[in-house]
């Protein structure tokens, strides 16, 4: 089936869950000289600091524009400049060394090496909120060298490291003050965003000019699914950004193009997380019934799109060069659908057949109508092996929470360490060693024997239900000729219009 026709027929589904009308076609209301115009789903702060905890699609995107960490993402997901111009790897691989471009704080300061060590240094620390502090545990020092140069030290290779400092929570904002490569102005709910004049311009008059044209600049809006899409339809807006499985429905039911939407293929975590081990759940086997029960290829196809993949493994495949070991298949996976089932009540009925009830599972997904969809097929193959559940929000407590999350690396064991001893996640030690010790580990094929052992120490401890791979998608206009699927899911906004060949 084609997908246009898969999501004719999921149509019917989801509209009743979105109640979502949009009207009128799109109609162009802005002329090509006009500012590129984004609507991105979810709250926009033109105060928002990676210190502050995850970022909402609006303000990563916002960050990545007025204040790029040392490198960054062009719009193909490759590596690209940021703040440094340049850099070069020591051969043992384990320094890096940036040279920092010519840039200026908001106040006019010029930006210093210490300025982004002491920045690095603040996301990294042990009180930090950053996202991605619990990823770089390979650094041993963040120094300044000169007065533009920084040095960042690692205690074992990663060759993965620039992947992560080009994320947009890596970027470097001092105090509230931006460098580039865009500023920022609020108007109204909206910010605009022009390009910094070039600070070595020899004519600076010429520079602040060519900065000013209002077709290099960009209208950013953080809005609802709804709004976001309405904007799109009716010609308010030439993109939208931010989309995940949550709220695809709301792109099923506005009706706009098939070809319009953008979906990126990103290896990542899509399932849900065991968040105790009590009762039924304190019981390998039983958790790994739940595993098994899930009818994934039916829970994905609920919400018709070909691009969106189940996934049975605990690590993902990733779009690499990192050389890793390939993720581990659980030994169900050569079973058939009744098969799995058949084990997975048989562990639930010896349960019940020693006296013992199950409590209704607390599983947190988010109120939206991709997450009640979601919820929907999960709870009903937990019912068909006798398991009951309910619904909570994410901010509840709950036994089972969904990570839907983007992996920000090519390292082979980000998932592992991720499902492993976390606030939200359960514990096993032995696999928790093994974790330590392969990130610790300077051999390449050491660190790959060790990667798959904790692996699999994780496979039989039953911590996390894989679903499917990350869903995160957009939609652009003709205009956004820059807007394409990457395997990092990273559409940064000064490059959403492709220079001419």
């Amino acid at each position: 089936m084609t997908a246009q026709g898969r999501f004719g027929r999921t149509a019917t589904i989801v509209a009743a869950a979105t109640g979502l009308a949009l009207t009128a076609s799109s109609c162009g209301l802005f002329g090509e000289r006009g500012p590129v115009r984004i609507a991105a789903i979810g709250s926009l702060n033109t105060a928002a600091s990676p210190l502050g905890g995850e970022l909402s699609t609006g303000n990563a995107a916002l960050l990545d524009a007025t204040s790029q960490g040392l490198v960054s993402y062009d719009g193909e997901g490759q590596i690209d400049t940021g703040l440094a111009d340049r850099w070069t790897v020591t051969t043992d691989g384990r320094s890096y060394i940036f040279r920092l471009r010519e840039a200026k704080w908001t106040n006019g300061r010029k930006v210093t090496a210490e300025d982004v060590a002491a920045i690095l240094r603040s996301y990294l620390a042990p009180a930090s909120r950053h996202v991605l502090k619990s990823d770089f545990p390979e650094i041993e020092t963040i120094k300044a060298m000169t007065d533009t140069v920084i040095e960042i030290r690692l205690s074992v290779p990663q060759p993965a490291i620039l992947e992560l400092l080009a994320q947009p929570s890596m970027a470097i904002v001092n105090r509230g003050m931006s460098w580039g490569p865009m500023r920022a102005r609020k108007i109204g709910r909206a910010v605009l965003l022009s390009p910094v004049p070039d600070p070595l311009a020899e004519d600076p008059e010429a520079a602040e000019a060519a900065a000013n044209d209002p077709a290099a600049s960009i209208e950013l809006v953080g809005t609802s699914p709804a709004g976001a899409l309405a904007r799109f339809k009716n010609g308010y807006a030439d993109g939208v950004v931010g989309g995940r499985f949550s709220t695809l429905p709301y792109f099923v039911a506005s009706n706009i193009g098939r070809s319009r939407l953008v979906v990126d293929p990103v290896p990542g975590l899509f399932g849900l997380a065991f968040v105790r081990a009590e009762g039924f759940l304190a019981i390998d086997a039983n958790r790994d019934a739940l595993v098994r029960a899930i009818r994934r290829e039916r829970l994905v196809e609920a919400f018709g799109l070909t691009e969106w993949q189940p996934q049975v493994t605990l690590r993902p495949a990733l779009y690499a060069r990192d050389g890793g070991p390939a993720p581990l298949l659980p030994a169900w996976a050569e079973y058939d659908e009744a098969s799995r089932l058949a084990q997975a009540k048989r562990a639930v009925d010896a349960w019940r057949a020693s006296g013992r009830e199950i409590e209704p599972l607390r599983i947190a997904v988010p109120d939206t109508p991709g997450g009640r969809i979601l919820f929907a097929y999960v709870s009903a193959d937990f019912a068909a092996i006798g398991v009951p559940s309910r619904r909570v929000a994410m901010a509840s407590t709950a036994d089972l929470r969904l990570i839907d999350e983007v992996a920000p690396n090519d390292d082979a064991i980000w998932a592992l360490r991720r499902l492993s001893c976390r606030r939200d996640t359960l514990c096993n030690r032995e696999a928790q060693e093994l974790i330590d010790q392969a990130t610790n580990n300077i051999d390449a094929g050491q660190r790959r024997v060790q990667v798959s052992e904790a692996e699999a120490v994780l496979g039989r401890y039953a911590p996390f239900i894989p679903l499917a791979t990350p869903l995160r998608w957009s939609v652009a206009s003709q205009r956004l000729t820059g807007l394409r699927a990457n395997g990092r899911a990273q559409h940064p906004l000064n490059h959403l219009i492709a220079a001419p060949n």
